[in-house]
């Protein structure tokens, strides 16, 4: 059976965190007790029983019992930790403080300004090449309030929308609109990966960031390459930078 689920060569050997680990080892668990209840081997489990076998009273206890173990969750939208604070890391900008919030990744690449005062503040996966640079208005747009407001207001010229969720959902309305996209999320082949390339909207997924605040001038570096399949699967870097007009903040 482990043969399915621990192939190394397919899913790799190592855990991407403690809480990715913890998970994967409560259902690995349940489903080598759903296997012995059931007395048949794997396909006829897949196929056959495995939705009678594990329910989602299953899922819910092995929810309930990852937080009592003191794991939480990270949060890809503001959705997550507004409905399930308990079962999420702390997320700062939920009441309006988003003056002052920036993304802090510690995966981001930053330097110090160069001669012309640009300062890189992160990197991201270029989802489609441009033939230039491409500078903005840095905007998070985090809630549903948010994309309410520039439905109604429109959405201001140059925005370089700076958002959590790489599913597009939120922004789908509004994202036409906008003159790129850092998201923190995702990759390029991801839903919201795909609707900027169809919209022709530069766009950076799984963007690391630090420092960017509301109204900074930024510059996206989208004439890098676009990030391949390949280099995802073999744990190629293709970043793209990402850098911050280092001057008063508008």
């Amino acid at each position: 059976m482990s043969h399915y689920y621990a192939d190394a060569d397919k899913f790799g050997d190592e855990a991407a965190s403690p809480l990715v680990e913890a998970f994967h080892s409560a259902v690995k668990d349940r489903v080598r007790q759903a296997l012995a209840q059931c007395g048949g081997d794997w396909n006829a489990f897949v196929f056959d029983q495995s939705l009678a076998l594990i329910t989602e009273a299953d899922f819910a206890a092995i929810d309930a019992r990852i937080l009592e173990l003191g794991h939480r969750y990270e949060w890809s939208a503001l959705v997550s930790v507004k409905e399930r604070p308990e079962a999420y890391k702390p997320a700062a900008g939920l009441a309006g403080d988003l003056a002052t919030f920036s993304f802090e990744h510690p995966g981001a690449v930053t330097a110090p300004a160069d001669a012309d005062g640009w300062a890189q503040c992160g990197v991201g996966d270029n989802v489609v090449p441009w033939d230039e640079p491409l500078v903005g208005t840095a905007r998070y747009v985090r809630s549903s309030e948010q994309v309410l407001k520039y439905l109604t207001e429109g959405v201001p010229a140059g925005t370089i929308a700076v958002i959590d969720d790489s599913g597009g959902t939120l922004t789908a309305p509004i994202l036409e609109q906008f003159a790129g996209v850092l998201c923190a999320g995702g990759t390029v082949r991801s839903h919201l990966g795909i609707l900027t390339r169809e919209y022709n909207i530069p766009c950076f997924m799984n963007a690391k960031l630090s420092g960017i605040r509301e109204g900074d001038t930024v510059k996206m570096e989208i004439t890098a390459k676009a990030k391949t399949a390949e280099a995802y699967q073999h744990g190629i870097e293709m970043t793209a930078k990402v850098w911050r007009k280092a001057e008063a903040r508008g």
